[in-house]
């Protein structure tokens, strides 16, 4: 037997995603329903905080996925929000790859692009499902230009969606500015504009992505979201539980989406019940559960190891058809017994 390791860097991940960015969407649905299935292992995010660093964190995410995927693995990211002002970005990973039947590592992956890769393809996957199986919006609403909203936007333009205006809001209006003039394509919209009001934003867009790095609910009025949009709540504690409770609500995993003062979790503790969930996306998808547009629709995904390496393995498959790994045959060094 072979205890070949894999090494596959950072641009050969981009230029994968980048090139196949539909294949990859489909890898994050297949993933969602061989959960649903029963065909996955999932267990709860382990997160490493530091007394002195109270902002900081880093995660492992372990993941078994079966169904055809058949494969094991780990995602280590660490958030060090402090990084954007040294110039550098917030999250930094690696996902481990590991062999079903021998348990063996046989790959190593940046995975910050994979990480980034699968948020965005799951948001895309959900605004289609979500909007009636329609790629068109009049205007979208980008809560937060970071990274992950980068990710998100390509997703929806390289997959085909039609959307008229783009409205940008973030603290820092030099970084909405930013994602403004280097990020969208205007050929593609007939508007892109910056807000400095995200109340403005959020009225006028029937499309919203919340992609910030809140703690804690600072969008708190139910009227504002009084012309039903889609909200892809991405990052998960921006809404306070008034809006959610007036809301249908899809999610990942409903026990995944339930911790850590998310906004779902805190609608639970109010309630003292989960009944405000309509279901998750793949029981959307398999027509379990549905959604309409007489009240808004928000997407609340807690983000799911198995997403991660199920993204990772496809690109390892991609990487190694076409030579684009770096292998090690000695990483491993005592393999007879």
């Amino acid at each position: 037997m072979h205890f070949e390791l894999s090494i596959i860097n950072g641009k050969t991940v981009s230029d994968i995603i980048r090139a196949h960015r539909a294949d990859c969407l489909d890898v994050v649905r297949d993933a969602y329903l061989a959960h649903a299935r029963g065909q996955s292992v999932n267990p709860d995010s382990h997160f490493l905080r530091f007394p002195e660093k109270p902002d900081c964190r880093i995660i492992a995410l372990p993941a078994y996925l079966g169904n055809g995927f058949q494969v094991a693995g780990l995602k280590w990211i660490a958030s060090y929000p402090g990084n954007v002002q040294r110039g550098f970005p917030r999250a930094s990973a690696v996902l481990v790859l590991n062999n079903y039947e021998t348990g063996y590592p046989f790959a190593i992956l940046e995975s910050s692009i994979i990480s980034a890769a699968r948020t965005a393809a799951s948001a895309a996957l959900a605004a289609y499902w979500l909007n009636g199986r329609s790629r068109r919006a009049h205007s979208l609403g980008i809560v937060g230009t970071g990274f992950i909203a980068r990710y998100v936007y390509d997703f929806l333009i390289d997959t085909g969606w039609e959307i008229e205006e783009v409205r940008l809001h973030d603290l820092s209006s030099l970084e909405s500015e930013k994602f403004r003039t280097i990020v969208c394509r205007p050929e593609h919209h007939r508007t892109v504009t910056v807000v400095p009001d995200v109340a403005q934003l959020l009225r006028a867009s029937d499309l919203i992505v919340f992609t910030t790095v809140a703690s804690t609910p600072h969008v708190t009025g139910p009227t504002l979201f009084e012309h039903n949009p889609v909200v892809l709540h991405i990052s998960l504690r921006d809404l306070a539980p008034e809006i959610l409770l007036r809301s249908q609500n899809v999610v990942d995993d409903v026990e995944h989406v339930m911790k850590a003062n998310t906004s779902p979790h805190l609608v639970e503790q109010q309630t003292g019940n989960r009944s405000f969930v309509t279901g998750t996306l793949a029981d959307i998808i398999l027509e379990r559960r549905s959604v309409d547009r007489s009240r808004p629709i928000v997407f609340s995904p807690f983000g799911m190891g198995i997403l991660d390496v199920a993204v990772g393995k496809w690109v390892y498959d991609q990487a190694v058809a076409a030579g684009q790994d770096q292998r090690l045959s000695d990483f491993f060094y005592e393999t007879v017994r």
